[in-house]
């Protein structure tokens, strides 16, 4: 529901729903790559001129809303920003009030390491743990849900010492990727996939064999 979200944030990051309207969190898992985005670049290569996931998210997204003709059906997108240059809705604290994945932040550490440090949060996946990414919600206006029970996201790094390792990590030695695999995962990305997400943005279009003047 989207009174979840909005009950444990400030006015200013509010969605403008009723409480009771159906909202769905949309993660992309690590096949993606392989069953999702290969195969959209191999079809829609001429039609790609930005982030090629970003579009083909989009494309998924615009797939399933032509699913519900007779519904309206309201698409936000990870990366999309306000004109405050806030983001559209806070990924991780969605994931979290939906029960898709628990969000760790600095308050469930009780002897708090950090001091005067900027410490950020991490959404970590039961089954595979930081091999995910929230991509966009799906929120349909005119169904109003009264007696949709809130599910808790499953608590995985449960040790106080586990969740500052996994902050450790994230906050300072996020580009090697461990924090990740701070619990037994089922499934991680490719070697391919990590390939391409390590890329810098601007050098993923050659990664793909797409040409510069496309993007």
């Amino acid at each position: 529901k989207v009174g979840w979200y909005n009950a444990i944030l400030q006015p200013a990051f509010h969605l403008p729903y009723p409480d009771d309207t159906l909202a769905f969190v949309v993660l992309s898992t690590p096949s993606m790559f392989d069953k999702a985005l290969k195969p959209f670049v191999n079809k829609e290569r001429l039609k790609i001129i930005r982030d090629p996931v970003d579009q083909c998210v989009s494309h998924h997204l615009s797939r399933v809303k032509e699913k519900f003709p007779d519904q309206k059906v309201d698409v936000i997108f990870d990366y999309e920003i306000l004109p405050s240059r806030k983001p559209r809705f806070l990924a991780q604290t969605a994931a979290h009030v939906a029960g898709a994945a628990y969000y760790y932040q600095r308050k469930d550490v009780k002897l708090d390491p950090w001091g005067k440090k900027k410490i950020y949060g991490v959404c970590i996946h039961p089954k595979y743990g930081g091999w995910f990414a929230i991509r966009g919600l799906l929120l349909f206006p005119d169904i109003q849900v009264l007696f949709l029970q809130q599910s808790a996201p499953v608590d995985c790094v449960s040790t106080e010492e586990k969740r500052i390792e996994l902050l450790e990590q994230f906050n300072f030695h996020w580009q090697d990727g461990r924090y990740r695999d701070i619990i037994e995962v089922k499934e991680r990305y490719s070697e391919e996939q990590k390939a391409y997400f390590a890329t810098p943005p601007a050098e993923r279009f050659r990664l793909l064999g797409l040409t510069q003047e496309a993007q």
